[in-house]
């Protein structure tokens, strides 16, 4: 075995873990945080301040039985949980956390990561017409629909990073932001005076396509009952959620990269991992304030801010920049 596939398949295990992990005490912060912006406590019964909580949830959910419901389409429902989870754990082999700290890393990196991506569009289908359940397939159509509306502004977007930096390699973007934080893309008004509102409109996507609210319309627990994880039990339901989490995470470390400066340090001092790490957080825990905040949009509100607002805006950034740097 060469030492190249060595370090892929270490690569893929480190990967698994830590998106295990996030997803396991995210689960615990979003509870948490959910109590603390509604004033009530959270979980307290596992452990000091219930941090023994998600390891027994994730022991319940193991030990709970698998349940196939009648009249499914068998291929289908058992694919779509592993679609929606595998997808997310490739995507972290190319993500650099530092400068030395990437298990692979590759000059179409930003590429790599969304064609991954586009694989969850297919693991919500697959789920909502394998499970043969009205609901389901709703969910399941409403969520593809979502998928497809804000994967545009938000390629669009990173086509005006990738226009700016001149590469699609994640740390090549990230080391043109070395320096401090006038260096970072959300602050780059020379390179285009709209950056501020890239970096807004990256955002929103990002909360759409990791199907969060107030954009959980794929979910919407009062109009869908489940959404398209209505029949899903025991670890099938657990990997949608795992994988969800770990968008989530993902989200958030594409969006250091493109806009924040990856792992530099602010004032342009003693850059490294522990930046990274710092900001991904940040950023995940505005997601969950923005989730226990804002209540959830409509159907036709949510695709009409992509298709009427959000494109338009990311297409005029995208030729604005172009012109720029043609003429400068």
């Amino acid at each position: 075995m060469s030492l190249t596939l060595i370090n892929v398949l270490f690569a893929v295990v480190a990967a698994i873990g830590f998106a295990a992990l996030n997803a396991a005490y995210l689960v615990w912060c979003e509870r948490k945080g959910a109590g603390f912006f509604q004033r009530r406590p959270g979980p307290m019964e596992n452990g000091p301040w219930g941090l023994l909580q998600p390891p027994v949830d994730g022991i319940k959910l193991m030990t709970k039985q698998l349940v196939i419901p009648g009249g499914v389409d068998k291929a289908l429902f058992m694919v779509a949980p592993v679609l929606a989870m595998f997808p997310a754990i490739m995507s972290f082999v190319t993500i650099p956390f530092s400068e030395n700290i990437v298990a692979q890393n590759m000059n179409i990196g930003v590429l790599m990561i969304f064609a991954f991506a586009s694989m969850g569009s297919m693991a919500i289908l697959f789920a909502g017409w394998g499970s043969r359940n009205k609901y389901a397939l709703m969910s399941s159509v409403r969520g593809v629909s979502q998928a497809i509306a804000y994967e545009v502004p938000m390629l669009i977007t990173v086509i005006t990073i990738v226009m700016i930096t001149g590469s699609m390699d994640l740390r090549a973007i990230a080391l043109d932001q070395s320096g401090g934080f006038w260096q970072w893309n959300i602050l780059a008004l020379t390179k285009s005076p709209l950056m501020p509102v890239s970096f807004l409109i990256f955002f929103v996507c990002t909360l759409a396509e990791t199907n969060r609210a107030p954009f959980d319309l794929g979910e919407a627990e009062s109009e869908l009952v489940a959404g398209f994880h209505t029949e899903y039990s025991s670890m099938g339901f657990g990997l949608f959620f795992m994988g969800e989490y770990a968008n989530i995470v993902i989200g958030s470390c594409l969006t250091t990269l493109l806009f924040l400066g990856g792992w530099g340090c602010p004032f342009g001092l003693f850059p490294g991992v522990w930046w990274f790490l710092l900001k991904i957080y940040l950023l995940i825990f505005t997601f969950i304030w923005i989730r226990w905040t804002f209540p959830r949009t409509t159907i036709y509100g949510l695709l009409n801010l992509s298709w009427k607002i959000l494109i338009p805006f990311s297409l005029f950034n995208l030729l604005l920049t172009a012109g720029l740097l043609k003429v400068f």
